[in-house]
């Protein structure tokens, strides 16, 4: 389900996890800005001062549930996660990481509440030969806004 993210550093690659409640990914606008934003809602960082869930908890958006409207309160936007690759966990808890070819990208979604944001990776059903691995995987698109 893509649990960490490894992106371009400046001096080196870094990698950045979604369980790091202060984790941010770099997202990639339509207008081709930059912009980092918290990765996701933590399950004790999501309570309102009410006590009521703002954001879906975890860090990912399943591509079936966006399509149905499921997001729509959120005024989702898709965006590109410009990343060098990411990382999935098995069954057994050991990390398998996955690189990215030149020109994808992670799809992304970046939900709002007022003027707060904040991006979540869309998922899709894995492919098949790594069903063994996780039985969700990023979406990954190309370079094109319609990919």
């Amino acid at each position: 389900m893509c649990a960490g993210v490894e992106i371009e550093g400046q001096e080196k690659a870094a990698r950045i996890y979604f369980p790091v409640t202060t984790a941010m990914l770099p997202v990639l606008m339509k207008d081709g800005s930059v912009v980092n934003l918290p990765w996701g809602a933590r399950r004790e960082e999501n309570a309102g001062n009410d006590g009521r869930r703002r954001w879906p908890e975890g860090g990912w958006a399943r591509l079936e549930s966006v399509k149905s409207g499921r997001w729509n309160a959120y005024e989702p936007v898709p965006v590109k996660i410009p990343a060098r690759g990411y990382m999935e966990k098995d069954n057994e808890g050991r990390s398998h990481w996955f690189k990215l070819e030149s020109g994808e990208y992670i799809q992304g979604l970046v939900a709002s509440i007022g003027e707060e944001r904040r991006v979540y990776v869309v998922t899709i059903e894995t492919p098949p030969q790594f069903a063994q691995v996780h039985d969700r995987w990023p979406r990954i698109v190309g370079r094109t806004a319609d990919e």
